[in-house]
């Protein structure tokens, strides 16, 4: 007789579990906690099978008939349901392994063995955020190049075209990637070129006319906060590195017998000698008693073992009246590069070195990173004395206004 929904409604748990049979081999198993269970018994090749087929009543007892019908007419045209089954399953996780995001991700980790880890943290956080809850779940296959553009505006209607093109070159290695590794024969980011607007061009707020730096110098040396941010702030100007690298400045890179400072560099793979002028010396070796304990020469706040935050510099700057159309923790290399080529006349070359860029011999190769580290030491002196004239000139000037 066949099940009826009265009877799988009333069907109660028992200490063991037991079937309510239906017919054409669809019964339902009661479990002892209760759950009612579709299963499906078959005979393919003589051998009895089991498929299950959902529970109720998320599965009704008239659409379990149905999958039974279905996989019956399997059974009737020669095909194993059990056997499709597994076929589908591999077939989903193929699949799902083949998604843009999955692909996106395995960039990523294969890439990351040759960036800094910032920069590993960056193109990731970019994909999250920007294009993998619009195209994540997506096999890369069947992703339209118009999918890809609106992926892009609506980065772009945020307010954001610099990312926007960020992304887009992202998307477009992870297509390369995609193709070189068998999982795509078609680049749908190729044509998108001047797709985007390209982005506004801005520079850097940095003063670079020398009687601009000496009020600043003196802005900074009037800072009253700790001493290894007021440090840090004393330094920005004279080592002018990225600020990222000065924060995280770490003493074992620091030999101050030697005068020189092994930096890793963020922007490539490599380290650069930078030559520690005698007034970087003073100001690292009065405050090695106070963060010599720690990993980093400019600690955080909260835990010796991070460096400072990234808005310690710029809360600084902001707390010395120092606005951001004024300069920047950035804007120190600008000023340097500018001031050392046309008032203290040093070849380009030279200050290109100090300032961490790739600079190539007449071949096209890259010089090593101690290139001219003899030049780049004099010129480094050369440098923080003209800041330090530039300081006193402005402090004595100051003085001799108010008498």
């Amino acid at each position: 007789m066949p099940l009826s929904n009265l009877a799988i409604q009333r069907a109660k748990p028992r200490a063991q579990a037991y079937k309510l049979f239906d017919e054409k081999g669809l019964f339902a198993l009661v479990t002892p906690r209760g759950s009612k269970l579709w299963r499906f018994k078959y005979r393919f090749l003589g051998k009895e099978k089991l498929l299950s087929l959902g529970s109720y009543p998320d599965i009704s007892l008239a659409a379990a008939r149905e999958r039974r019908d279905g996989l019956r007419r399997l059974v009737a045209s020669g095909i194993d349901p059990s056997t499709q089954r597994r076929a589908e399953r591999r077939a989903l996780a193929s699949r799902n392994e083949n998604t843009f995001g999955a692909i996106a991700l395995e960039w990523v980790a294969s890439r990351s063995v040759a960036w800094v880890p910032d920069h590993a943290k960056r193109q990731e956080a970019r994909l999250q955020r920007h294009v993998l809850p619009f195209l994540g779940d997506k096999a890369i296959e069947d992703i339209e190049p118009t999918e890809i553009v609106l992926t892009l505006r609506r980065i772009e209607s945020g307010g954001a075209p610099e990312t926007a093109t960020r992304v887009l070159s992202i998307v477009r290695q992870i297509c390369r990637y995609a193709i070189q590794t068998a999982r795509l024969t078609s680049d749908p980011s190729a044509n998108l070129g001047g797709v985007l607007a390209p982005p506004p061009k801005r520079h850097l707020a940095a003063i670079t006319t020398p009687e601009k730096i000496g009020p600043l110098l003196v802005k900074l040396e009037a800072f009253a906060g700790s001493p290894w941010v007021k440090a840090a702030l004393k330094l920005a100007p004279v080592l002018f590195v990225r600020p990222g690298e000065l924060r995280k400045m770490q003493w074992m890179h620091i030999n101050l017998e030697a005068a020189e400072w092994q930096l890793p560099l963020s922007k490539t793979q490599g380290e650069l000698t930078v030559p520690l002028p005698r007034q970087a010396v003073e100001i690292l070796k009065n405050l090695q008693p106070i963060t010599g304990h720690s990993v980093y020469v400019f600690p955080n706040a909260r835990s010796a073992t991070r460096p400072m935050s990234e808005n310690a510099i710029l809360a600084a700057l902001r707390s010395l009246d120092i606005s951001a159309d004024e300069t920047t923790a950035h804007g120190f290399r600008a000023m340097a590069r500018t001031i050392l080529d046309e008032v203290l006349g040093f070849r380009p070359d030279i200050i290109e070195h100090q300032l961490g860029h790739a600079v190539r011999d007449p071949l096209g190769r890259a010089y090593n990173r101690t290139t001219f580290i003899g030049e780049r030491r004099t010129m480094m002196q050369a440098w923080a004395d003209y800041l330090d004239t530039l300081l006193v000139e402005t402090t004595t000037s100051s003085t001799e206004t108010i008498l």
